[in-house]
C-alpha cells in the first residue's frame, strides 16, 4: 500500500509535468502561427520562383555556346572536391528534422571520392559539422524567416566565387523540401554544374538569339542569379518545414504528458484510496483492541 510519501511524490511529478505540458502546448500554438506565416511566404514565392528557373533553364537549353565550366562534362563522372550547402533550423525541438538533413549530407560526402566541404546555413549543421572535423568553409545563421532575397546574394556570392575560383568543382543543395504539414522530405540539388539536356528545336531558335554584350557576360550573370533563387526557394521551404516538423514534436509531446497526467492522476486517485483504506483498518484494529 502507499504511504503519504509516495503520494506527495505523484503530486510533485504532476505538477511537474503539467507545467511541461502548458510549455509544449504554448509551442505549439506559436509555431501553427509561424507555420501559417512561412506557408503564405512559400505560396507567394513559389510562382515567382518557377518563372525565374525556367526561364533561366530555357536560355540554357536553347544556347550553344554556354561557358564550359557551369557545364556538367560527364554523368558518370565523381566530383572531387564538391561543396554541400547545409541548411538546417538554429534550434532544436523539432523533432527529426536537423538529424535528417545532416545523415544525408553526410551520406553524400561519404558517396563523393574527393574531400568534401560544408557551407552551414543554420546553427544546427554547423555546430554538428565542426564538432565532428568537417571542413566548413562558410557559415550563416541568421533565422530563416528574417534572411530576404537580397540577403542572398551575401550568401551565394561566396558560394559561386569558390566554384569559379576552382576551389570546388561541384555545388550540392541540402534542404528539406516542403509537401505538406505532415510530410517533408530531405533533397539534395546539385546547383553547378548545371546538368540541363540541350533541346535541338530551341538550339535552332537560339541561333539568331544575340548576347549583348557577349554570351559568356550573360551567362556569367545569369548563372549567380540562378543558385541565388534556386537556394532562397530552398531557404523558405526549410523554414516552412521547420515549423511544421516543430509543431508536430510539440503536438505530440503535448499529448504524450497529458498521457502522463492522466496515468498519474488515476495512480494517484489509487495511491490516495489505498492511504484511506489503511487508516480505516488502522481504526478499526485499534477499536477492537480496546473491546
Amino acid at each position: 500500500m502507499a504511504g503519504a510519501g509516495n503520494i506527495q511524490d505523484i503530486k510533485k511529478r504532476v505538477k511537474s509535468i503539467t507545467g511541461i505540458e502548458h510549455i509544449t502546448n504554448a509551442m505549439k500554438l506559436v509555431s501553427v502561427a509561424k507555420l501559417r506565416r512561412a506557408r503564405h511566404t512559400l505560396d507567394a514565392t513559389r510562382g515567382y520562383f518557377h518563372f525565374v528557373t525556367e526561364s533561366i533553364e530555357d536560355i540554357f537549353a536553347s544556347a550553344d555556346e554556354i561557358p564550359t565550366k557551369y557545364l556538367r562534362k560527364d554523368k558518370d563522372e565523381k566530383s572531387a572536391s564538391p561543396c554541400y550547402v547545409v541548411i538546417t533550423s538554429n534550434r532544436g525541438l523539432a523533432g527529426s528534422f536537423n538529424t535528417n538533413v545532416i545523415k544525408k549530407a553526410e551520406a553524400e560526402m561519404r558517396a563523393a571520392t574527393g574531400g568534401a566541404s560544408i557551407v552551414a546555413l543554420g546553427g544546427k549543421g554547423r555546430d554538428y559539422f565542426k564538432r565532428h572535423g568537417y571542413e566548413v568553409l562558410g557559415e550563416h545563421v541568421r533565422p530563416p524567416e528574417n534572411i530576404s532575397f537580397a540577403a542572398t546574394h551575401e550568401i551565394t556570392r561566396p558560394i559561386i566565387d569558390l566554384y569559379d575560383e576552382g576551389k570546388v568543382d561541384e555545388i550540392v543543395l541540402i534542404y528539406t523540401a516542403f509537401r505538406s504539414a505532415v510530410e517533408q522530405r530531405v533533397t539534395a540539388l546539385r546547383l553547378l554544374p548545371i546538368d540541363i539536356e540541350p533541346d535541338p528545336e530551341a538550339q535552332a531558335i537560339g541561333k539568331y538569339v544575340e548576347y549583348e554584350p557577349s554570351v559568356s557576360e550573360v551567362f556569367n550573370y545569369l548563372v549567380p542569379k540562378y543558385v541565388e533563387v534556386v537556394i532562397y526557394q530552398a531557404i523558405v521551404e526549410s523554414a516552412t518545414c521547420e515549423h511544421a516538423a516543430r509543431h508536430i514534436a510539440m503536438d505530440n509531446a503535448t499529448n504524450n504528458a497529458q498521457q502522463m497526467i492522466s496515468d498519474l492522476n488515476l495512480y494517484y486517485n489509487r495511491a490516495r484510496q489505498d492511504a484511506i483504506t489503511r487508516q480505516i483498518i488502522e481504526v478499526v484494529s485499534g477499536a477492537e483492541a480496546l473491546e
